[in-house]
């Protein structure tokens, strides 16, 4: 696999299409940084990092949905920085996604944040992906 970033990406997309309630990606400590972003924006519901003997592990993810309309949380999930070509942002380059309500997903200097969070600590990096 040259791409575990998106493969994740790819999976979120795909059991939210099928509407499945979980889906189970393998472990990465990056995956898990982004997964906890993903948690601490309410675009999923719960997660749990699950770790077994000789593998890197596994994360399950509860997916997020309106109770009412059976809409995901996330409706838009697409990856910017691939390993053919890597997108960097400085704090005045810095993106907005959907102007403020969607979040880009940026790793740091001082570990993965969102756009807004890098915009305070004054610091870039590389985006990741665009959540809305």
């Amino acid at each position: 696999m040259t791409d575990p970033i998106s493969d994740f990406l790819t999976r979120l997309r795909n059991a939210m299409k099928a509407k499945h309630r979980i889906v189970e990606i393998p472990a990465s400590n990056l995956k898990k940084e982004i997964t906890r972003v993903l948690y601490e924006k309410g675009y999923i519901l719960k997660y749990k990092f699950e770790d077994s003997e000789n593998k890197q592990g596994v994360i399950k993810i509860a997916l997020k949905y309106d109770p009412v309309t059976k809409a995901s949380a996330i409706r838009s999930l697409s990856r910017i920085s691939t390993p053919g070509l890597r997108r960097y942002a400085n704090v005045d380059s810095m993106p907005r996604v959907l102007n403020g309500l969607g979040v880009a997903i940026l790793t740091t200097s001082k570990g993965v944040m969102t756009d807004k969070e890098a915009r305070t600590q004054n610091v870039g990096g590389e985006v990741l992906c665009y959540v809305s």
